[in-house]
């Protein structure tokens, strides 16, 4: 927190050199003015959809500032953060390592419109440890990264046809967008306006976890290895390796979206997990260190027909700025092997916990676990952890409202929609994940079932 934000605790403020004038209590607005003056500037108030609790009702909580797994809000409310940006903070709010490298560069210059070496040096940082991105070309956002994928598909192959699968989600690209994951389905929209037919005239969207028969006009299958926008489903046993044979069989190339399982399930993402080689990966959230940014990266064949060795074009002022690079730099260098020990014993102990505590107040829930990654499926329709989109969206809402408020009453931050994953990091210690429980426990106390 800088000093000149004036949303803390009174009793910090000495500390953290803010105006005591300022403080709660001496006419800072509430969430819900703050919200309500953010809606007369911004559409409906937020700049992503999810973070307006259209699904979950209520007024969203304002995030004044954070540190490790805690954030406050603008009313100096202390929460346990399980949302963690969606995943692209491991190490935790602010930490160190991160802030520095985040100010060295900003002391260098903030954007440049010209190569630098920090981009560089993240592009190598992921290939060493992407054996599949030979190459790798930086943007701004995980969605720039698989328009651009389906840009370069297209090109590279001369095919137009696109195959997704339902449930997954991969940003707001015209062409992916025939069908979503966790913002279209927690929206309860199939589609989005303003995008018209032609746009998804060449999209497939088929069942995930069945390894579809592709024809000669298929450029690309794009696919979430775990699919982390619908409650968190694994891919059956064969489903990916399945994919890569299709894919070889007939000439298109595979396509994996590991925006929120790149650096996130492993330091080779999903793809070392289930020894599954695509063409092109697409990244975003983790290699920013909590700063916008974007990467696809691939085999050199296919990369090297983008611009400006061959005819398929990608440009970005911003991509690749130093700010971005040296603190998804700074990130990837603190992510090692025993990292990852850590997050993997976390997250089952998170899964355990709110099993058990759903389970105490007879709250019908499951938490499924793949890697570091966790879900969530409300109500008893299922006795087994979702496979596909179908299952997953038999989860309870309603129930989920309940107990998303409960929890965020008691001190708890979940995603404010009922299919997304849950994440844990390096800051959620011990001691922090026994105060979790406790709270968990105090949120879920008296709902209705």
């Amino acid at each position: 927190m800088t000093g000149t934000i004036p949303f803390c605790d009174a009793s910090t403020c000495v500390a953290k050199g803010c105006q005591p004038t300022l403080c709660k209590g001496a006419g800072i607005p509430s969430n819900e003015e703050m919200f309500q003056r953010s809606a007369r500037s911004i559409p409906g108030g937020v700049n992503s959809s999810i973070r307006a609790f259209k699904s979950v009702g209520g007024t969203p909580y304002i995030v004044a500032r954070a540190e490790g797994a805690r954030v406050w809000d603008v009313e100096s409310n202390e929460l346990i953060d399980l949302v963690q940006s969606y995943g692209a903070v491991i190490l935790g709010h602010a930490h160190p390592k991160v802030t520095a490298a985040i100010r060295d560069a900003a002391g260098d210059g903030t954007s440049y419109g010209a190569p630098t070496p920090r981009e560089m040096k993240l592009a190598e940082a992921i290939s060493e440890r992407v054996p599949s991105c030979e190459r790798v070309r930086f943007m701004n956002s995980g969605t720039e990264s698989t328009s651009t994928a389906v840009r370069l598909a297209r090109g590279a192959t001369g095919r137009k046809r696109i195959v997704t699968f339902h449930g997954n989600f991969h940003g707001a690209t015209d062409a992916l967008l025939a069908a979503g994951g966790s913002g279209l389905a927690t929206l309860g929209l199939p589609g989005t306006a303003g995008v018209p037919e032609e746009a998804v005239a060449n999209t497939w969207v088929l069942p995930y976890n069945v390894v579809p028969q592709l024809d000669n006009d298929v450029a690309a299958v794009f696919v979430e290895p775990v699919a982390a926008n619908m409650g968190v489903v694994a891919p059956a046993p064969g489903f990916l390796e399945g994919l890569r044979a299709e894919c070889d069989r007939v000439g298109a190339l595979l396509v994996f979206d590991e925006v929120i399982t790149g650096f996130r399930l492993g330091l080779g993402g999903a793809q070392a997990k289930y020894d599954v080689r695509p063409d092109l990966t697409c990244f975003g959230k983790v290699i920013g260190g909590g700063l916008p940014i974007g990467a696809l990266g691939g085999r050199k064949d296919i990369m090297e027909n983008l611009t400006p060795l061959g005819s398929v074009f990608h440009a970005g002022t911003l991509a690749g700025n130093p700010i971005a690079t040296a603190a998804g730099l700074a990130a990837l260098n603190e992510l090692t092997p025993d990292v990852y020990m850590e997050l993997l014993a976390r997250a089952r102990a998170l899964s355990a916990m709110l099993r058990d505590a759903c389970s105490s107040e007879g709250i019908h829930a499951q938490f499924p676990v793949v890697g570091t990654l966790v879900g969530m499926h409300f109500g008893n329709s299922l006795h087994d952890a979702p496979t596909n989109f179908e299952e997953a969206k038999t989860t309870d809402e309603e129930l989920f409202k309940k107990v998303f408020h409960g929890v965020l009453k008691a001190g708890v931050a979940l995603p404010p929609g009922a299919y997304e994953a849950l994440f844990v990091g390096l800051a959620h210690t011990d001691e922090l994940m026994q105060q979790l429980a406790e709270r968990v426990a105090k949120g879920l106390r008296g709902i209705a079932v």
